[in-house]
């Protein structure tokens, strides 16, 4: 996170090359980082054990949906045209897991995956710390609020309001990896027309991400096997759609290009 303000991590580089300025938030990191380029809006300092209980109150998940809305409303307001979400976090991807887990009525053994790269024993671990997640909170599919509370996080929440903000003040928000994807997930259960105003970026390499994305009727562009986060797989489509963009407003008729227009040719027998 540190590196995030003095801009100096791969997202950060990335966002240079792509004419993208970097905006990081701390909805509730467990350490504090005291630079000028975060913006700081936390709620308390880390979440809870959630083997053990709750990870957040509902009323903490709330108030993080609620900082992504109107972070969301303040960079509209400055100008922002589109917003590519992303994250900071060390095993994040257990707490997406879950939460896809609980929202998709998924089995941990179906949808967990190695995050940045976890050994086979790890992996073992990550699916019982799932398990025993959803066992001890017992999290409502039908209450996407009730599910962040309990085995999400602030950042995912803070996410989740993200994408809810993009719909209300008319800005497109692009979607990253699986973590911000079940933030997308949340945020599409709470608020259906809330994927109008959302955007794939890449096929993330963890399985829930697949299962997620058809939830969303959604096919990522960008296939790279990308386990990297902090929202570079959301910067890396930034270019493909300034190219994209210059195409559809240049010259690109049959006209413009002095051809004659193409015509179908029926199959011949």
């Amino acid at each position: 996170a540190g590196n995030v303000a003095r801009r100096r991590s791969s997202v950060c580089k990335m966002a240079r090359v792509a004419g993208a300025e970097i905006c990081p938030v701390d909805v509730g990191m467990a350490f504090p980082v005291d630079h000028p380029g975060i913006v700081q809006k936390s709620i308390r300092r880390g979440t809870r054990n959630f083997v053990k209980e709750p990870a957040m109150t509902r009323e903490e998940t709330e108030q993080a949906i609620l900082i992504g809305i109107e972070t969301v409303k303040e960079l509209a307001a400055n100008g922002t045209r589109l917003i590519a979400t992303g994250e900071m976090g060390i095993g994040n991807t257990t707490a997406s897991t879950a939460m896809a887990c609980a929202l998709l009525g998924c089995t941990p053994e179906e949808l967990t995956g190695r995050g940045a790269g976890l050994s086979d024993a790890g992996l073992i671990r990550k699916r019982e710390a799932i398990t025993r997640a959803l066992e001890v909170n017992q999290p409502d599919a039908n209450d996407p609020i009730d599910v962040l509370s309990k085995v999400g996080g602030f950042e995912i929440a803070g996410m989740a309001g993200a994408f809810l903000g993009g719909m209300q003040h008319g800005v497109p928000v692009i979607i990253d990896g699986v973590i911000s994807a079940v933030a997308a997930l949340v945020a599409a259960r709470i608020c259906p027309a809330a994927v109008d105003a959302m955007l794939p970026s890449h096929m993330s390499r963890e399985p829930a991400m697949v299962r997620i994305m058809a939830e969303l009727g959604m096919e990522p562009i960008l296939h790279a096997d990308m386990a990297l986060g902090e929202g570079t797989g959301a910067v890396a489509l930034l270019p493909l759609l300034d190219m994209a963009l210059r195409v559809y407003h240049g010259p690109h008729t049959f006209d413009d290009l002095g051809m004659a227009a193409y015509t179908p040719q029926e199959e011949q027998a």
